[in-house]
């Protein structure tokens, strides 16, 4: 099975000792492309670089994370385009809102997120977004600027089942993580993910983040990798009742139509 891993922070600093090795493990774990998360403008540099290193199996976002909003200056929407414009950059964002943490204030965040929308739209770019906590807020000012915005995933979902169908309606894709395999606070998603169309979820692990909870063995290392990706699929695959063959399929097909990837070669 060929899978994407459409999320994962793959220029975190727990990767410097082995970046190419977790790739390697992935890709002998059936991951051929990856899509590298830009959370804030030094990060999404980063990731524009690293995928330019490996084009054909990397792609790139830039975005400013809610957790930096408080980061967004006049300077920041010029320079966020400007890394859209690297043929590597494949969406806007990471961007939204997160009403979890609050490590920005409530009115930095909705300023970032609508400046990322605004520039989507005029670019003509998917968006990457991040919702936590704050559904009302990020819906109405998602509706707001979907105009002109050609796609858009909810990355990591984790809300509950009118969230879903609120996001569904308005025609976004559901990027599902490993939280669906922890038995404390994903179970919930196992009784819905079954309501997303096949074309319309995609799947990512958010390494180094949210490593699985129900892997056995059990890692030594709390640090989640893109290998981890087969398993998550797994899951999402027993949960909505279909073969984990027909589930790669759609997702890479997903993942290649919402980014513009190629297929590597």
């Amino acid at each position: 099975m060929e899978l994407i891993d459409i999320g994962l922070n793959l220029t975190h600093d727990s990767f410097d000792p082995d970046r190419e090795a977790v790739v390697d493990r992935a890709v002998a774990a059936g991951v051929s492309q990856f899509v590298l998360t830009g959370s804030s403008v030094s990060g999404s540099e980063d990731a524009i670089r690293l995928a330019a290193t490996q084009p054909r199996r990397f792609a790139a976002t830039a975005g400013v994370h809610p957790h930096h909003a408080s980061e967004f200056d006049a300077a920041t929407g010029p320079a966020l385009r400007a890394l859209l414009e690297s043929p590597h950059c494949v969406a806007v964002g990471e961007c939204g809102l997160d009403f979890f943490r609050n490590f920005s204030t409530h009115e930095q965040q909705e300023h970032a997120y609508r400046e990322q929308l605004r520039l989507a739209a005029r670019m003509k770019m998917p968006v990457f977004l991040h919702q936590r906590d704050a559904h009302s807020h990020f819906i109405g000012i998602l509706r707001e600027h979907l105009d002109g915005i050609p796609r858009a995933v909810a990355h990591c979902f984790t809300g509950a089942a009118d969230e879903l169908l609120a996001y569904l309606e308005l025609g976004l894709y559901i990027g599902i993580t490993g939280w669906i395999c922890d038995e404390r606070r994903g179970h919930h998603l196992k009784e819905i993910v079954g309501e997303i169309p096949l074309d319309r979820i995609m799947i990512e692990t958010d390494a180094p983040y949210l490593l699985p909870r129900d892997l056995v063995p059990k890692p030594k290392s709390r640090r989640n990798e893109p290998r981890h990706l087969a398993h998550i699929l797994a899951v999402v695959a027993e949960a909505m009742q279909v073969e984990p063959e027909e589930l790669a399929a759609a997702t890479t097909a997903n993942a290649r139509r919402f980014f513009g990837l190629a297929t590597p070669g």
